[in-house]
């Protein structure tokens, strides 16, 4: 009996130290997404097509003013081509939307988790997360930079690695000028 309650008196002692010690979290920032751009570009072999994907929601947690996590989720079905007007312009953002890519109908998100994030300057941090698109999640790396309430950061994604296989010399032999580059770039704007 002595000895249930001695260990449940320094249970007790060592647990509330452990809570007294644990660092205060830090401030999380949300993202305004109205004023806030991801701006893709994906490459073929005869050219390019640029567009946008609006932010559903985000936040990026800060201690003090260092950059030490970060949460997004983009809105897929938002997905536009910004290059081309018209007829090409519809067809373009439909098959993106479709299963070929992206499959909104049964993926309406893609996610970012940021798993690690080390200062690399000034106001520059290199940023590890977890990115899923259409189900699949893989790590990614990346630079962020902080001004004020501003944030910007450039992606390459690899297409490949989310089973997006349209097109894709990785997948498909002799595709010839048909082939679509697996990698896009994503080029982030962030306001908080």
């Amino acid at each position: 009996m002595k000895k249930t309650v001695l260990s449940l008196a320094l249970a007790i002692v060592f647990g509330a130290t452990a809570t007294a010690t644990t660092p205060v979290e830090g401030e999380k920032k949300e993202v305004n997404s109205e004023t806030s751009k991801v701006t893709w570009k994906a490459y073929k072999v005869t050219g390019s097509h640029t567009g946008t994907v609006d932010l559903k929601s985000g936040a990026l947690l800060f201690d003090g003013d260092k950059l030490t996590g970060g949460e997004f989720v983009v809105d897929m079905p938002t997905l536009i081509s910004t290059d081309l007007e018209g007829e090409y312009k519809g067809k373009l953002e439909g098959h993106l939307k479709s299963d070929d890519f992206f499959g909104v109908a049964n993926h309406p998100t893609s996610k970012l988790v940021f798993t690690n994030v080390k200062a690399s300057g000034k106001n520059s941090y290199e940023v590890t997360g977890d990115l899923t698109i259409k189900g699949i999640t893989k790590p990614i790396t990346f630079d962020v930079s902080v001004y004020g309430s501003k944030a910007t950061a450039t992606l390459k994604v690899d297409r490949a690695e989310y089973d997006v296989k349209y097109g894709s010399g990785s997948f498909f032999e002799n595709l010839g000028d048909k082939t679509i580059y697996d990698e896009f770039d994503l080029v982030v704007d962030l306001e908080f």
